[in-house]
């Protein structure tokens, strides 16, 4: 049932002395980008009139087809509580549409409901996602540029003052909470200046706009305090990365899919088949879920992210894990994951393996609960471990192979975001770093 109506729109607007509107949208890299209206044009918008030109957008369209709608979705009406009284700035997320009145296949929100619409078709009615975002403050230079300075030398859930950025991150909170997001945690990560805000699951469609609501509420209130967020994987060599690890779930009816009190851990079939889906897909998608070359420097052995394709009840070193919570809270954590990825189509991905895996009725291999990282290479070959891609090229070989995450995708999105990724890694590859001139210079 919607939240708002248009006529709920122009009361809201005009109680809280709205002047611009920001229209967003997220483009396939998963940039937030948005057309900002003043106030005058909200019945335009409302009646889906405002047009941008997607030839600009990177992965849309090319110049001769370059006219582009963008759709409000009224239910995502949002007042930034930093703007008020001072011109304050309303936003809504849209969805983008072809001058055919058709949903634009390049468009990652479209891509996500399609596949939801697919879920639905097989009987669920909802898909849940609990995302744990993680991200690094560092401090702004004179000029107000991110430096590599650190804002504190706190470690995992330390407090003030060894923890600095508390007072940031309380802010943060209360942004969020003022804009309608319930917080369930919000503590200081393993590394120093790395942070993690949890917030409560939703529905998948409505949880991947938080996500992007989230990141932009983090970067605006950091740099409030002099700081910079980054939701880079992995900015400093020698420390943990930040992932996104992604808790989900099937449901039908209110009732979890994924629970079954008389099962082996209780895990339904349902569930088992899901884990089985995203095991078996998880070396095609991982180019979607991890999507930058700076990805692969947070999957290595050591940092308790993953890189090898396994599950377990408690253990953490594996790909999936099983929390212990039952009942409407069971649910699998997809670990690989990181922050840099569109979130829409993560979950796209993610959502399309495990429907994947309850139609092929796929059965996952057996519970790994030892410390994968210790063991070596022939004990996780006995063990049937498998690898996560090491780089981004590695991941896009993957991907070229699976043609259900291609599904996934959709043509559109997968031809655009692979050749963006093709370049990326080109650019990688070709350019001399500071290691090797370290390494080699005066040796050779």
């Amino acid at each position: 049932m919607s939240k708002y109506t248009k006529d709920d729109i122009r009361e809201l607007v005009k109680e809280q002395g709205v002047k611009f509107i920001r229209l967003q949208f997220t483009d396939i890299l998963g940039t937030i980008k948005n057309v900002e209206i003043p106030v005058s044009q909200l019945e335009k918008a409302l009646d889906n009139k405002m047009m941008f030109d997607g030839s600009s957008i990177e992965g849309f369209v090319r110049i001769e087809e370059s006219d582009m709608y963008l759709f409000p979705d009224l239910d995502t009406f949002m007042i930034f509580p930093w703007t008020t009284g001072k011109g304050t700035v309303c936003r809504f997320i849209c969805d983008v549409y072809s001058p055919d009145g058709k949903p634009f296949a390049g468009d990652p929100r479209n891509n996500l409901r399609r596949i939801i619409a697919r879920m639905q078709k097989m009987g669920f009615t909802d898909f849940n996602l609990g995302p744990e975002p993680e991200f690094f403050l560092f401090k702004l230079d004179e000029k107000g540029e991110p430096t590599l300075e650190l804002n504190d030398h706190g470690g995992y859930f330390d407090l003030s003052p060894t923890d600095l950025g508390e007072n940031c991150r309380r802010d943060i909170v209360l942004e969020l909470e003022e804009m309608g997001f319930e917080i369930e945690a919000s503590h200081h990560e393993v590394a120093p200046g790395q942070h993690e805000i949890d917030f409560k699951y939703d529905d998948v469609l409505t949880a991947c706009d938080n996500i992007q609501t989230f990141k932009l509420v983090v970067k605006t209130i950091a740099r409030k305090h002099g700081l910079h967020a980054t939701f880079m994987p992995k900015p400093i060599f020698g420390l943990s990365g930040s992932g996104m690890h992604c808790n989900v779930s099937l449901f039908t009816d209110g009732e979890n899919k994924f629970f079954d009190e008389n099962a082996p851990m209780q895990l339904s079939q349902t569930a088992m088949q899901f884990m089985a889906g995203v095991l078996k897909h998880v070396e095609g998608f991982t180019a979607v879920t991890n999507p930058t070359v700076n990805s692969y420097k947070r999957l290595v052995p050591g940092y308790e992210a993953p890189c090898y394709i396994a599950w377990s009840g408690q253990n953490r070193s594996p790909l999936v894990r099983i929390p212990a919570s039952r009942g409407l809270s069971t649910r699998i954590e997809v670990r690989s994951v990181d922050p840099s990825a569109n979130p829409y189509l993560a979950l796209a991905v993610i959502l399309e393996a495990g429907l994947n895996g309850i139609e092929q009725k796929l059965t996952p291999p057996a519970e790994v609960n030892r410390n994968i990282y210790i063991m070596n290479a022939q004990e996780r070959e006995e063990a049937g471990i498998g690898n996560l891609p090491v780089n981004l090229d590695d991941a896009l070989q993957a991907l070229a192979k699976d043609k259900v995450i291609q599904e996934a995708l959709g043509a559109h999105i997968y031809e655009n975001f692979r050749e963006a990724k093709e370049i990326e890694f080109d650019m990688f590859r070709t350019q001399v770093h500071q290691w090797e001139r370290d390494q080699y210079l005066k040796m050779y």
